[in-house]
């Protein structure tokens, strides 16, 4: 069970500690696991009175476990939504809320600055079944006006983008969709709701990978939808308990510890992140930055006013394309290779032959990614390590 006992507008390092604390009748202050797979009844009828949903109770925990529930209550309360529903994976959580509130024949209008997974579920896979995508710039809130159909019922976005951190103005987007019938989810993956709620900005989704910086330390795989009592709690949420997408009890565990230390974390993750962009801007082998937080990128105005912090993702270009950029990746001795992110540890990696390797080459192009381009996920590290690390191979 959870103690409902905690106010919506506590702050949210206070609610990532408070919201929805799982406790048992032995009274843990810490979080518990429950690792069953079912629970027993005290009586055939109590058993039938649960199943039809006229009693409440724990059944099966591919659809109800206390911990996985714990977890789903303190992400919503942080997002500010009503109802969440976790998921295997982030990819998972994407293919759920499709799956439960479209059909074939709807269309969905989606930016083409997606994560790669995410371009080729919707370009190679949702098509298969009749459910049109159109893709835009994400950045071009007419290109997405102009796109909308008579039968498109989803606007897809990620703010910032994976890789070049573009945004999309949320609420005008909201606007957008609300204004010809259709709904809007927004991936906030890279900010979390410590850095950026997008319900308050009027979408009706959130996305997570929980894996990200949910987790904070790269040990978890898992994903979380959130949104109101009908379409995520009721649609979302009876999809998930028939086609089984579900997150495990102990991923839930690790997810719920890590949103207990998920404001701090992001503090520093910013400030690392801010001081190395800034530090990139000045070496010369580097052509561009991608970073929010700098006066000079195009949409850090609209950065300051719809998030609370400019992320730990930063992009940049080099002079010399793929074998440039791979020569930086390689003088590393500190930073991971690797294509995940949101970890304590700074990783590197190349996005068009790893993240966006499978989408097609005019489709990177399309989105900007090019051969000399390289992202970081900055970690926790001291700065002048990551700086001594990184000059190593820019000097290269």
């Amino acid at each position: 069970m959870s103690s409902e006992l905690f106010d919506p507008d506590w702050g949210s390092a206070t609610l990532g500690v408070r919201a929805a604390e799982p406790r048992t009748g032995n009274r843990e202050h810490s979080a518990s696991i429950s690792m069953t797979s079912s629970y027993v009844f005290e009586s055939a009828a109590q058993a039938a009175a649960v199943f039809a949903g006229q009693e409440p109770g724990y059944i099966y925990s591919r659809f109800t476990n206390p911990t996985t529930e714990a977890f789903e209550k303190r992400l919503a309360a942080m997002e500010g939504g009503q109802s969440c529903v976790a998921t295997a994976s982030g990819m998972a959580a994407v293919l759920t809320l499709c799956l439960a509130l479209l059909k074939q024949g709807d269309h969905i209008v989606s930016s083409r600055g997606l994560f790669g997974s995410t371009l080729s579920l919707f370009g190679n896979i949702l098509t298969k079944f009749g459910i049109e995508v159109s893709f835009v710039d994400q950045t071009d809130t007419t290109a997405w006006e102009r796109a909308v159909r008579p039968n498109t019922r989803l606007l897809f976005a990620e703010t910032p983008t994976n890789p070049l951190v573009e945004l999309v103005d949320i609420a005008a987007l909201a606007d957008i969709a609300h204004r010809h019938g259709a709904l809007l989810a927004v991936d906030n993956c890279f900010l979390t709701p410590v850095l950026q709620r997008p319900l308050t900005l009027g979408a009706d989704f959130v996305i997570h990978s929980a894996t990200k910086y949910i987790d904070g330390q790269g040990r978890c795989v898992g994903g979380a939808i959130v949104g109101d009592a009908q379409r995520v709690g009721k649609d979302v949420f009876g999809f998930m308990r028939t086609a089984g997408p579900c997150m495990s009890p102990f991923n839930a565990w690790v997810f719920l510890k890590g949103l207990e230390t998920l404001a701090v974390r992001m503090k520093a993750h910013c400030e690392n992140a801010h001081r190395l962009a800034e530090w990139l801007q000045e070496q010369a082998a580097v052509r561009r930055v991608f970073y929010p937080g700098l006066v000079t990128h195009a949409q850090h105005e609209l950065a300051r006013r719809q998030q609370s912090g400019f992320g730990a993702v930063v992009a940049f270009e080099v002079d010399g394309g793929r074998e440039a950029a791979w020569r930086v990746i390689d003088a590393t001795r500190l930073i991971s290779i690797t294509a995940n992110l949101g970890d304590t540890r700074t990783t590197i990696t190349h996005p068009a032959t790893t993240t966006h390797g499978r989408i097609s080459a005019e489709a990177r192009a399309q989105s900007g990614i090019t051969e000399g381009l390289l992202r970081l996920a900055v970690g926790l590290e001291d700065l002048q390590d990551l700086r001594a690390d990184l000059a190593r191979g820019l000097q290269a």
